[in-house]
């Protein structure tokens, strides 16, 4: 049996030789709690990272493991750098690797930009952008070839609803920072050849994507 402690729980394992593996942040609730039971039921071995909420991030791996899949609960706060590499090096400890981050985690505030209290724009921040940031530093270090790195952006950027100026300027950030990663892997870190001619960029080490 794997080991349990109060920041990380696991559910009995199915055997399997060599499972494709997936961590998915926020993955107690909503969008990524559907994420994890939808990777587990694909075949996916799932780390189910969670920030608070042990009592969900349980129920999501027991979900998962109810159909036949193998999962493993590990708390993180997704801001913190040194949190993050701990749940990554969960998922490496105990399926051999890593092979899709989905970064489901964030917060949300609305109120009118005159209004809005400064501290809780540094909190929203630095959960939406520091830790999307911190979440996709690891990942773009760890993941094997071939695999996937997913980020969630949001209409509301587009379509400029009053009172979402906190909330758009954050996952605007994460659109960019998501293009950037994407370019950065496909080409290894070098810039892009010049204009009329030069080498190919190499293939891509795997896919980065946001989604809307």
């Amino acid at each position: 049996m794997p080991h349990t402690s109060p920041d990380r729980m696991a559910a009995p394992a199915q055997p399997s030789a060599s499972p494709r593996v997936a961590v998915v942040t926020g993955g107690s609730r909503g969008i990524g709690r559907r994420t994890v039971g939808r990777l587990a039921a694909d075949g996916y071995a799932v780390v189910v990272g969670y920030s608070g909420n042990r009592k969900e991030a349980e129920a999501a791996v027991e979900e998962a493991v109810a159909g036949g899949g193998r999962a493993l609960a590990v708390r993180a706060d997704v801001a913190d750098e040194h949190a993050v590499a701990t749940l990554f090096d969960a998922a490496e400890a105990e399926f051999g690797g890593l092979d899709v981050v989905v970064h489901a985690a964030g917060r949300a505030h609305t109120a009118p930009i005159a209004d809005l209290d400064l501290n809780l724009l540094d909190d929203l921040h630095r959960t939406n952008i520091r830790g999307t940031f911190v979440v996709v530093q690891q990942a773009a270090r760890r993941v094997r070839p071939g695999g996937a790195i997913v980020t969630f952006s949001s209409s509301v950027v587009g379509l400029a609803f009053p009172g979402y100026g906190a909330y758009s300027a954050g996952k605007g950030a994460v659109e960019a920072l998501t293009l950037i990663l994407a370019r950065e892997l496909r080409g290894g870190g070098a810039p892009p050849p010049p204009r009329g001619g030069g080498a190919p960029p190499p293939p891509p080490r795997g896919r980065v994507g946001a989604l809307l």
